[in-house]
């Protein structure tokens, strides 16, 4: 459904050069007049319709099995979630939804986005078992995202590809139930690679958000200028750049004022150990807390996906610093507080690690690395 907007009368002048003049200036505004209409959607029938307007209001419903809920957007648009949004579940490869868009205002008012997630969760994530729809949320916009609260992802929750800045803000992503073993995970949490935020874009902050899950809250593939500050993660394996495979680059990522709790990591940069001609660089951990990390606290490893085996080097990792606020993290008695696994003369630059502060457990290796100061096992 789509309601016009007014359109002011025309104008008429008499002298031809006036009307020419008139008529370039009023072009630009006749196609904005066409699209200052308000689009609601209440089913997929509605979308193409909805997204010719600049405003874009969704009501509850549920998105059939197997679809996707696409949103191409106009420039400059604002969406506004009025109501749940469900989605039918049948085994297929996804994405749930997808929106496009540039500067775009997405107000999800804190109503839930349900992926179906214990239909599908088996323990095995996207590894294997049933195949799973994923991403849930696939983001491809500039602008601001607000407030979307999502439950149940059946694999990984949000993928930010963003096509300019971005901020996300006050996000709620909430799998507590995949913690628990169902008839078909033989023992294990049911859900797996749950990832929080899959970040593949540069310029973007994401803030003041809740993740409980099972796998990364926050997991950075490549991109740069990223800052992930005031957020809360719970259950899975805490906040990470990587994995990193061939020819991507990270760098300047500031990693502030988070609390990660309940985590099998707190702080892990990943790098494949078979990846080359990579860098990850200038990342600042400031003023963050973790408490009962499980494996380890910090873990800086380049032999990915083995925690701690015979690393490569074919990535440079450099300017990775803890200050000039404290980081405290406190670890389980049989977990590590911080272990480094270089690979030889990969890891350079400035390591100052003056403001971390690790207790409660096991003293880790650091191995192929010199440049760390301001800190010692």
């Amino acid at each position: 459904m789509v309601t016009r907007a007014m359109v002011p009368p025309k104008r008429y002048f008499s002298d031809n050069r006036q009307s020419a003049r008139y008529r370039e200036k009023a072009c630009p505004a006749a196609t904005a007049a066409s699209s200052s209409c308000v689009g609601t959607i209440s089913s997929l029938n509605d979308v193409s319709s909805a997204v010719k307007c600049t405003t874009v209001n969704i009501n509850a419903f549920t998105v059939p099995a197997g679809k996707t809920f696409e949103l191409q957007l106009l420039a400059g648009t604002t969406v506004n979630v009025l109501g749940e949004i469900k989605f039918g579940n049948v085994s297929w490869a996804g994405p749930l939804f997808q929106v496009k868009g540039s500067d775009i205002t997405f107000n999800g008012n804190n109503q839930k986005w349900d992926g179906g997630g214990p239909f599908y969760w088996d323990g095995q994530g996207s590894n294997g078992g049933t195949t799973k729809p994923r991403p849930m949320m696939h983001i491809l916009i500039s602008g601001t995202l607000n407030d979307v609260h999502v439950v149940n992802t059946p694999a990984q929750a949000f993928s930010i590809a963003n096509s300019g800045p971005i901020t996300i803000s006050g996000v709620t992503i909430d799998d507590s139930q995949g913690n628990y073993a169902n008839s078909k995970s033989g023992g294990l949490a049911a859900g797996h690679n749950t990832d929080g935020f899959d970040v593949s874009g540069s310029n973007v902050i994401i803030q003041k958000s809740n993740v409980i899950n099972q796998d990364d809250c926050l997991a950075i593939g490549k991109g740069t200028n990223i800052t992930f500050v005031d957020n809360y993660c719970s259950d899975g394996h805490g906040i990470s750049i990587g994995s990193i495979s061939s020819n991507v680059v990270v760098s300047d990522v500031t990693i502030s004022g988070n609390s990660v709790v309940n985590s099998s990591y707190a702080f892990r940069i990943k790098t494949d150990k078979s990846a080359t001609k990579s860098t990850v660089s200038n990342v600042t951990y400031t003023g963050n807390t973790a408490t009962s990390c499980n494996q380890y606290g910090v873990l800086i490893t380049q032999s990915y996906p083995s925690d701690v085996g015979t690393p490569g080097n074919g990535v440079t990792i450099s300017d990775i610093n803890f200050n000039p606020d404290t980081t405290a993290l406190l670890a389980d008695s049989d977990a590590y507080m911080v272990t480094v696994n270089c690979g030889s003369g990969s890891c350079t630059g400035t390591w100052d690690w003056s403001g971390l502060q690790a207790s409660g457990g096991k003293t880790g290796t650091i191995i192929n690395n010199d440049a760390i100061t301001g800190y010692t096992q």
